[in-house]
This record gives C-alpha cells, structure tokens and sequence, in this order.
C-alpha cells in the first residue's frame, strides 16, 4: 500500500518516513486524525511523526476520542511509530516539554523526543526511522 498525500489533511506524507504534523485543529476533527493514523498503520512501514509547532488547543471530544484511540492502538502504533519528536525553540520551554513528554513516552510506549529546530528534528527522525 502507497500512501497517498490527498488522503491527508491534517499530516503532511511527502517526506515519509517522516510525518510532519500540520498542528491545524479545529473541532471534530479527530476523525479525520483517526483516518490518517489508521492510514499510517495500514502501510506497515516505520515512521516518525514531527511536531514542527506547538499544537493548538483542541475541543474535549476531540482530546477524549484521540486519547481513547491511542489507548485502543496502543501496540499497533508502537510497532510502526518509531518516535514523536516535537519542535520548540526556546529552551526552557523545551526543558519543560521534555519532563511532560517522558509521562506520555510511558503511557504510549512511543519515545518522545524534542529538538530545537525543524531541522535537527527532520535529522533526527530520520536516523530514528533507519
């Protein structure tokens, strides 16, 4: 199976095996998340998903029906999601995000990485997807 970049929306596929997320949310659009994702998993094929921004606040249905998917997935997505590395500039920020993420890195069983920039976030992703 090809991944097909129209199908996504909210990921931009065309440097896979990284997945740049494009950080847009808007109200129900965890379906749309939930597509991608079970897309992803669909190709078999490891990847890297970058934050290159800070997420926006997303709507409580949508945090409550991605959390659960995540939780319903959990084993799937650990074998193809080798990393989630999220970009933030400034470093005590980042410091900060780094404690958070090690809480979601044990609940998720994905690592959780961050990185300064975009591109010692691509770098990394990159090594990490072999």
């Amino acid at each position: 199976m090809t991944l097909n970049s129209a199908d996504f929306t909210l990921h931009d596929v065309a440097r896979f095996p990284l997945v740049l997320a494009k950080g847009e949310t808007s109200p129900g659009y965890a379906a749309q998340w939930e597509r991608e994702m079970q897309a992803l998993l669909a190709h078999g094929k490891a990847f890297v998903l970058v934050h290159p921004q800070a997420r926006a606040e997303e709507a409580h249905e949508d945090r409550k029906r991605r959390g659960l998917w995540l939780k319903q997935n959990k084993q799937a997505l650990g074998a193809c999601c080798k990393a989630v590395i999220s970009v933030e500039p400034d470093d005590v920020r980042r410091t900060a995000l780094a404690a958070q993420s090690a809480m979601a890195e044990k609940a998720f069983g994905i690592p959780m990485r961050m990185a300064a920039t975009l591109e010692q976030a691509c770098a990394d992703g990159l090594a990490i997807a072999g």
